[in-house]
This record gives C-alpha cells, sequence and structure tokens, in this order.
C-alpha cells in the first residue's frame, strides 16, 4: 500500500495563509514564525515540515500545493 508524503520547505515559506484556508485538515499556521507546518496528527515525528496524510486528504493536499504562490510544498506517492 502506498501513502501520500507531504514535504514543506518551511524556509522558504511566505506565510501567506493559501495552505491553511484551502486544506486546514492538513495545514496549520505555526504561531511563533507565521509560517505554514503540518498539524500535530499527520508530523513525521517533531518535524514541523515532514508528513503523512491518508489518501481522502489528498484532493485537499493538492489543492493547497497549487495555492501556495512560492511552490514550497511537495507531494510524494510512495
Amino acid at each position: 500500500m502506498s501513502e501520500l508524503r507531504v514535504s514543506i520547505d518551511r524556509d522558504n515559506c511566505i506565510g501567506c495563509g493559501a495552505w491553511w484556508v484551502s486544506c486546514p485538515d492538513v495545514f496549520e499556521q505555526n504561531q511563533a514564525d507565521g509560517h505554514s507546518q503540518i498539524v500535530e496528527r499527520y508530523r513525521a515525528g517533531s518535524n514541523l515540515g515532514e508528513g503523512r496524510i491518508p489518501d481522502n486528504l489528498e484532493t485537499c493536499a493538492k489543492n493547497a500545493e497549487e495555492a501556495c504562490p512560492v511552490q514550497v510544498i511537495r507531494l510524494t506517492r510512495t
């Protein structure tokens, strides 16, 4: 069975809010730096920018990926 991995380049995130508005089940704003991060439920350990999401959230995450003006999110099926 494959899984959908999510990766955020948080260093280049501009904190525009597009992700957490378009897909709040997967992404949220980090209150300390204003950048996007993966919600704790789907994070890979303590890394705010790496995670795995269930198939039912794929469309939501893809919408967020397309909404990102600086293209710092990557979705990879493994």
